[in-house]
């Protein structure tokens, strides 16, 4: 069975990038271009893992995560932020809110891949 990705960016061309990036690696891929649409979506089909942007409209990826990590049903899942933002408060703030893992824009595929390996357990990419 293949890995549920989903993968949470504002921005559609990111949206893209990830999505070429990673569609020929087996994995189910999920989009919302939102934080609301993060919940929804959770309970409709529940990820492996979220690629979520801190930079969103209606609810920030740091507001979603720490509800996500609150939620029993949902707090197993994990998060990784994806942001420009990379100075030590904006690392400190995503541990916070429960991030499991945080990639700065813009981030190889190798990076990427890497990242997703960890956090699934899928092995040395």
């Amino acid at each position: 069975m293949s890995k549920r990705i989903l993968i949470v960016d504002d921005e559609p061309h990111v949206l893209e990038v990830i999505r070429v990036t990673l569609e020929d690696f087996g994995f189910e891929l999920m989009e919302a271009m939102d934080g609301e649409t993060v919940f929804q979506i959770v309970s409709d089909a529940p990820p492996d893992i979220i690629l979520l942007d801190v930079n969103m409209p209606r609810k920030d990826g740091y507001q979603v995560c720490s509800e996500l990590k609150q939620n029993p049903s949902t707090r197993h899942i994990p998060v990784i932020l994806i942001t420009v933002r990379n100075q030590p408060e904006d690392l400190r703030t995503g541990r916070e809110a429960g991030a499991d893992g945080y990639l700065t824009k813009p981030f190889t595929p190798l990076a990427l891949l890497s990242e997703l390996h960890e956090h699934l357990k899928l092995g040395v990419v």
